[in-house]
């Protein structure tokens, strides 16, 4: 597409912009098993007007938009009490939770400079179901990461394998409230524990349970293990609006036990003939309108009416896992202790379930297996699908059914082998013939996933990486 010489006017603009969104994903449908956050139009509205209301509000200068600074603080006060933190607790919103993340990394790193300086390569020890923006931020940051085991019956943060991991150069240790990809909460306070004897910093990702998980404690028929700033150990925490908070994206926060911690994060530079430079997150320029966006979630639904919005949502999480684990061929993984979990298959591909499924109009996420957990499909189940459950488990048996049916079926373990030979034959032309049996084009986005999630399941995971990044360096100009 060349640049355009003249302009067009505003009708034809959103006609096109409308045309190309026809083959999104309905992401109000409930259909949409992740990536998605919905609690309805009428929140949807006001979040919205409060987004427009502050889209042009620029957080890189407090002094020129003081409103900004009042929203951040309000909204870190409320957060920071659901998280039961004092009043030393401080935090700042950011762009998401790879943003929250990476800051609280950043601290940890920093913090270690000067406080440590004899460790010259940090590391950070998290066990395999910690979310993989710990890699990323490792990565950005330059540092080393550690991998610890996992409970395969409970997918539990193994901390004694954390203990074992632990070096003369480990400068922060994470858990997860809840982990993404089976919905349980690791042993924080033992990890806490762990943290204070090493004199460590201790990361919480409770990107997706921030918010739930503190409402869900006060509710009745929920057992929820302390996770946040209650625990002695816990430095920080990263908590997602724009998940069960139900803001409009992008909003999270990242919040530490004190400003102590916190200053670490922060960046100033005035060395420059530009103007002075100081950044308490990432971003410089960031408009005000997922802040207000936020603000006015909490606002709108207070205590209460997140109460209301979670014991439904809990309640068709329930019976969407008693749904499941009833068909005799799929079971849930763990024990989730929210509304997001996983789920596996000893008698089909669960992979091609996911695609038989897309067809009827349902998203489930692939996940692959590691040597303790078999490939299984994840859920993310939110407000929204409350109202589908029904219908998503009178159709499920259907789906298994066209897998055991199908005419092709992916057997994953001859997948395997039929990948190792590939390996072996044509080394380092291997992802290009490997690209090639799964039907990738450049071209356009594939409609099927199973074969494609099966091949990328079978590689090493330095090669499956690579597959990826060639891909997605192809697929972008």
């Amino acid at each position: 597409m060349k640049f355009p010489e003249k302009g067009k006017g505003r009708h034809e603009i959103m006609e096109t912009l409308k045309r190309y969104r026809a083959g999104d994903a309905d992401w109000r449908s409930g259909r949409i098993f992740a990536y998605t956050f919905h609690a309805g139009q009428d929140a949807e509205e006001i979040a919205k007007e409060a987004y427009m209301e502050f889209i042009h509000e620029n957080a890189l200068d407090p002094t020129s938009f003081p409103s900004l600074v009042r929203l951040e603080r309000e909204v870190m006060r409320m957060i920071a009490g659901l998280l039961r933190g004092d009043k030393q607790v401080v935090g700042n919103f950011t762009s998401g939770g790879t943003e929250s993340i990476m800051l609280a990394v950043k601290s940890a790193r920093d913090r270690a400079r000067v406080e440590k300086p004899h460790i010259k390569e940090p590391e950070i020890v998290f066990s395999r179901t910690a979310h993989c923006a710990f890699h990323k931020a490792a990565h950005y940051l330059g540092l080393k990461t550690v991998i610890t085991d996992f409970i395969p019956e409970t997918f539990l943060t193994d901390v004694d394998s954390m203990r074992d991991a632990i070096t003369e150069n480990t400068i922060l240790l994470v858990g997860s409230a809840p982990s993404y990809a089976q919905g349980v909460v690791d042993p924080i306070r033992e990890i806490a524990e762990l943290a204070l004897e090493k004199d460590l910093m201790f990361h919480v990702d409770a990107c997706m349970g921030g918010i739930m998980l503190s409402v869900m404690r006060d509710m009745p028929d929920f057992d929820i293990p302390d996770f946040d700033f209650s625990v002695p150990g816990v430095t920080s925490i990263s908590a997602d609006m724009h998940k069960f908070g139900y803001a409009l994206k992008n909003a999270s926060t990242v919040l530490y036990r004190n400003k102590d911690i916190r200053k670490h994060q922060i960046f100033a530079e005035t060395s420059a003939t530009s103007y002075a430079l100081v950044n308490p997150t990432l971003l410089s320029s960031k408009s005000g309108g997922p802040m207000a966006g936020a603000w006015a979630m909490l606002k709108y639904f207070g205590r209460e009416g997140y109460e209301k919005l979670f014991g439904e949502v809990m309640e068709g999480t329930k019976k969407l896992i008693d749904g499941i684990n009833a068909t005799g061929d799929l079971h849930v993984l763990g024990n989730p202790q929210m509304c997001i979990f996983s789920f596996a298959s000893d008698t089909i591909n669960v992979f091609q379930l996911a695609d038989v499924m897309a067809k009827r109009g349902w998203y489930l996420q692939p996940q692959f297996s590691t040597d303790k957990s078999p490939l299984n499909l994840h859920i993310t189940m939110n407000y929204s699908s409350v109202s589908e459950v029904d219908e998503f488990l009178a159709e499920l048996p259907e789906g298994i059914k066209e897998v055991k049916e199908s005419k092709e079926p992916l057997d994953i373990n001859k997948i395997r082998q039929q990948v190792q030979m590939m390996m072996e034959s044509f080394g380092d032309d291997a992802i290009e013939h490997l690209t090639a049996m799964a039907g990738i084009s450049n071209d356009e986005l594939p409609q099927e996933m199973a074969l494609i999630s099966c091949i990328l399941d079978s590689l090493p995971n330095e090669v499956s990486k690579e597959l990826l990044v060639e891909y997605i360096n192809d697929l972008f100009t």
